[in-house]
This record gives C-alpha cells, sequence and structure tokens, in this order.
C-alpha cells in the first residue's frame, strides 16, 4: 500500500473528545470517524487490525471444534417472547417495528437465534457436543459511550455457543475454551490479559469468567490476592472482613436530631462508621416484596451478590414505599417490623461486629448497642457487601488489592436456561427426550483493538505486536528526488511484496519529520528507511518501533534480514500462546 493512495488523515492536536489515549490515537492515527454518539466507521488500518483479530479468533475456535455460522441481526418478536427474555427486560434488548413485528437486536448475544436454528438440526445425543460460533454486527443501547471502540453502540463481536448432553461434558468444554481464550488473547501480543471469576448476571447460569486486559485506564475493577493467585471480579468477590465481637451491652435508645446518615450519626455519638448498622431500602424482590439490606455502616451494599439473593435487579425504594411497611427512612432498623412484609437481607458483618448503632423506626431517634441475634433472632446472614483494598482473602492468607481493567472476553455455563424455554431437545441412548445445555463464548473485535492501543503506545502514537500489526513493515523513502533514493524505494517495495511482506510505502514527497510523525501514528513494527546518505553507503536503516533501536543493513539483503526479523518477532508471540 501506498502512503499516497492511503485514505484517512492523521493530525497532530489531541481531540477534545477523548478521554483515553487508545481513543486520542485511534483518531489522530486515521483508524477510525465518529458517526455518531457511540458508533464508527473504520478506516483502513484498523480494519486491517481488526481483520487480524478475527482470523486469529476464527483459527483458535476452529481448533477446538468450532464452526463457523451467521445468524441475522432482525429477529422476530416472538423468538424473543419464545424465550422470556423480552418480557425480562424489554426494550432495553430489543426495538420492534409495529409493521412488521420484527425486532433489531442490541443485546450482545444471540442465545434465542441459535437455539432457533440449531433445535431442528439436533436430535440425537450422537450429535453432542459441538459449538458454533459467529462474527457479527451487534447493537446495544448504550447510555455511556467512551473510549473510542472500548464501550460503544455498534459494534462486532465473536459469539459462540456449545451444546451438551450432560454438566460434566459442558465443563470438560468449558476449560477446553477457556484456554482457547488464553491462546487468542496471547497471540494477540496480550499475555497479560487474566480470567477472573465474575457475576453471571442476565445470562443466567452459574459459572462465568471474564477476561480482563489489566489496565489503569479501565472501569472493572478486579480483586487479586497475590499471595494466594485469587482473582475475581468485584462483583463476585470475596474476602475475609475484620470483625470487632464486644459482650453484648443492654439496647438504648437515643437521641440523635437530624442525624440520618452514617457519618452525621457518628460523628453526633462519637463512634466510628463502623460501629454502625446501615440499612438500605431497594423497591422489590421477584414476589414484589420490599427489600431490607443491612449491612455494617463503613461497608457499600454489592447490588451483584445482592441480585443474585433477590432474583431481582436492585432499584431504590421511594419513601413511600419505605413507610408502607412502618420503616422511617433515615432512621430504619429491622425491630418492631413485620418481617413477613419485607426481604430482610443482613450481611455477615453485622452479626461479627455488635452493639452496634441502628434505627429506631422514629424520626431523629436511634438505638445503641444493636445485636442482631439477641434484638431480631433466628436471622441467617449472608455475603452482601463489596470487598475493599486490605481486605483479607477468604482463606485468610492473603491481603486483596484492587486494579483496574478492561473486559475484553467472557465466557459462560448458561445450562438449560435457553433450551428448556424454546423446546430444544435430543433423545438419549435409551431414546428419552432430554433438553441439551449450554455454553456461551463471547469476544469483542473493537474493544480488542483499542484496548491492545491503550496498553501499546508512547506519547507518539501506538505500538502494535507483529501479529496484528495494520501493516508489518513501514518503508519510508527520505528526499525522493535525491540521487538513487527513488529508484532503492521502489525496488525494495517490489521485492517485498513479491516476499509476501505487508508493507506500507511512505512515496510522498513529505518531509522526514512529517513522515516519521505520520509512522509513529501508525505504529507498525519496523520502518525502513531509505535516504541520499544510505543510499551512497549501500545499506538501509532498519528501526525497530517498540524499542527506538536502529540499525544499517545491506540493501542487497534487506528483504531477507526483514522476513527474520518478522519471523523471530512472531514466533516470540506465538511461543507464549503455545504455553496454553
Amino acid at each position: 500500500m501506498r502512503m499516497s493512495r492511503l485514505v484517512g488523515a492523521r493530525y497532530k492536536e489531541r481531540p477534545a473528545e477523548a478521554t483515553l489515549d487508545s481513543h486520542a490515537y485511534l483518531l489522530r492515527g486515521g483508524y477510525a470517524r465518529q458517526v455518531a454518539n457511540g458508533i464508527y466507521s473504520l478506516l483502513p488500518p484498523a480494519l486491517r487490525v481488526a481483520r487480524k483479530i478475527e482470523q486469529i479468533i476464527r483459527e483458535e475456535m476452529n481448533r477446538i471444534g468450532g464452526q463457523e455460522v451467521l445468524m441475522p441481526v432482525v429477529l422476530p418478536k416472538e423468538l424473543w417472547e419464545e424465550s422470556g427474555r423480552y418480557a425480562a427486560v424489554g426494550s432495553e434488548l430489543v426495538r420492534f417495528n409495529d409493521r412488521t413485528g420484527h425486532g433489531m437486536v442490541l443485546g450482545m448475544t444471540h442465545e434465542e437465534a441459535v437455539v432457533h436454528l440449531c433445535r431442528n438440526e439436533i436430535k440425537s445425543h450422537t450429535q453432542l457436543p459441538f459449538m458454533v460460533y459467529q462474527i457479527q454486527t451487534k447493537f446495544r443501547d448504550e447510555p455511556r459511550s467512551r473510549g473510542g471502540l472500548i464501550r460503544v453502540r455498534e459494534f462486532t463481536m465473536k459469539d459462540a455457543y456449545s451444546f451438551h448432553a450432560n454438566q460434566a461434558d459442558l465443563e470438560v468444554f468449558y476449560r477446553e475454551c477457556y484456554r482457547a481464550y488464553q491462546r487468542i488473547f496471547a497471540r494477540a501480543g496480550l499475555p497479560q490479559v487474566v480470567a477472573v471469576e465474575s457475576d453471571t448476571g442476565m445470562m443466567g447460569g452459574k459459572v462465568a469468567h471474564e477476561f480482563i486486559l489489566l489496565t489503569d485506564a479501565g472501569e472493572d475493577t478486579i480483586v487479586i490476592c497475590e499471595e494466594t493467585g485469587y482473582m475475581a471480579n468485584l462483583e463476585v468477590a470475596q474476602g475475609h472482613i475484620q470483625a470487632y465481637p464486644e459482650p453484648p451491652k443492654p439496647l438504648e435508645k437515643v437521641h440523635t436530631p437530624n442525624c440520618s446518615s452514617i457519618e452525621e450519626v457518628a460523628s453526633f455519638l462519637g463512634i466510628l462508621p463502623r460501629q454502625t448498622a446501615k440499612v438500605v431500602f431497594y423497591d422489590q424482590d421477584s414476589d414484589g416484596k420490599l427489600v431490607m439490606a443491612i449491612i455494617r455502616g463503613d461497608r457499600e451494599v454489592n447490588e451483584a451478590k445482592l441480585a443474585r439473593i433477590i432474583r431481582a435487579l436492585p432499584q431504590p425504594a421511594s419513601e413511600e414505599r419505605i413507610r408502607s411497611v412502618g420503616a422511617e427512612p433515615g432512621f430504619a432498623s429491622p425491630m418492631g417490623l413485620d418481617l413477613d412484609k419485607i426481604h430482610l437481607v443482613v450481611d455477615h458483618t453485622v452479626r461479627e461486629s455488635n452493639n452496634l448503632v441502628t434505627g429506631a423506626n422514629e424520626r431523629d431517634y436511634h438505638y445503641r448497642n444493636f445485636n442482631l441475634d439477641r434484638d431480631v433472632p433466628g436471622v441467617e446472614t449472608v455475603d452482601i457487601v463489596k470487598v475493599q483494598q486490605g481486605d483479607f482473602s477468604a482463606d485468610g492468607k492473603g491481603v486483596l488489592k484492587l486494579k483496574r481493567g478492561i473486559e475484553v472476553g467472557n465466557i459462560f455455563q448458561l445450562g438449560d436456561k435457553y433450551t428448556r424455554a424454546m423446546g430444544m431437545s435430543y433423545t438419549d441412548e435409551q431414546g428419552k427426550s432430554c433438553i441439551p445445555i449450554m455454553g456461551c463464548y463471547g469476544i469483542g473485535v473493537g474493544r480488542l483493538l483499542s484496548s491492545t492501543m491503550e496498553v501499546y503506545h508512547d506519547e507518539h502514537g501506538p505500538i502494535w505486536p507483529i501479529t496484528i500489526a495494520p501493516w508489518q513493515v513501514h518503508l519510508n523513502a527520505i528526499k525522493m528526488d535525491a540521487p538513487g533514493v527513488r529508484e532503492t524505494a521502489e525496488s525494495l517495495y517490489d521485492q517485498l511484496n513479491q516476499a509476501g511482506v505487508e508493507v506500507l510505502f511512505d512515496d510522498r514527497d513529505a518531509r522526514p519529520g512529517v513522515q516519521f510523525a505520520d509512522a509513529d501514528l501508525l505504529g507498525i513494527p519496523f520502518r525502513l528507511i531509505v535516504s541520499e546518505r544510505n543510499v551512497k553507503s549501500h545499506v538501509v536503516e532498519l528501526k525497530y518501533r517498540a524499542t527506538g533501536q536502529s540499525e544499517n543493513i545491506a540493501v542487497d539483503t534487506a528483504v531477507q534480514t526483514v522476513k527474520k526479523v518478522i519471523e523471530n518477532a512472531r514466533q516470540s508471540i506465538e511461543s507464549v500462546a503455545d504455553q496454553y
């Protein structure tokens, strides 16, 4: 490819809307252009990177027996209703055309479509297990588009679905897919991606993992214990929280005028927040009951953990709703309430640290020395708090640390949620009709592209790994009209193309500073520089983008040398992937 014909301008200024370095380079380097909020067109350099990522994904999915399919984006309304998902989340996932009765998928996955596709193709246990996958455009109502391609409304995603006769078989394949994902990220030049336990959320199922690229620019919080190797998303992370038990003291009602927050109560009474019990109300559980969650006052409710317990998305309750059960907002506690009217969820910390201050269900009054077992007997406690930096690991053998990261892939053990709802079945060895169980596996292509930019860049631009770089070699001709420069550069360009090397040739009559600035923004791993002085010495300069180092190599053997450094770079990356 010649730079003189390459579509897409590069420029110096950092765009005002770019909050991440990768977003800035995505625009400055001529990779993508925004069409609307969260919607981008890809220019040739970005599309070349995306296609290479897709090829790596295809090779690894095929390697574990995946079969590529392509499913429609537009699905009939009846299909969504059949699975029950539309009734649960409504327009968050689909928008319907009143005339056609069809809806555009706004969710990230195609469970309904793949079950619909496979339920009439698979009839016998002899056809299980199998996995199908697609690389498809997806849509999502994303209110917080950010970071270029990292969080968008339209994106390209690989989603895969496996079908199994039993849980044991699913678990075997799940581990195979887990390793395949490790290979994908390693082959893309990102061995620092880690797999963490995650919440199954709306997808359902019992087991899930997210693959997280650790970077301070990430919006996901990851909990890590270096001593034990424990890693989990903050939504599901468990830890050992220090308790402060005391001999029980008599319950005492105290006047706390205008003190409705934990901070106000603690300050007024001269105590620490950890000596209080925090009450948080949510509108309803899956049965419609008001939810009263109680944790120690120095902690925060983990709403993902709570959602699994109440089997509903936690939504704040109104003051009217709270008062309807006899509680007083800002001064509430479970004491004196009819517990049959509420869903009481109490965290372990409330039992393990006693003599706490809690509300008296009367404005401007609290109780001192609340002890759960004595004052509200028979309540079972659960884990609904967010762990914090410095907490002990659940086994007490290490200390938890919080890090930031970007989710670049996820895998789920779905179970039979969709196959059962949509009537997919097969006959077993005895001729009995059985429901297959599923796994689901996703990777965002554009997000992986931008995430790579985020972790591999310097102050001048991105630094692409050789396996996904838009081109392998950037050929610069300095002062094309100088004696021998044009002829040498054109000859090298032809030879490199004939040798199968992906080369971008800057054939413009541009100043060296302009050429090199553009080359940095394109981030191609190796650069060949042809100049008048080098031509006179029958050499060409080979520069390494990652290190900035350079060396002069003979023009006559330049192509062979370049092929060797490319292969060495590729082998260095592949050798990491081969460890999985």
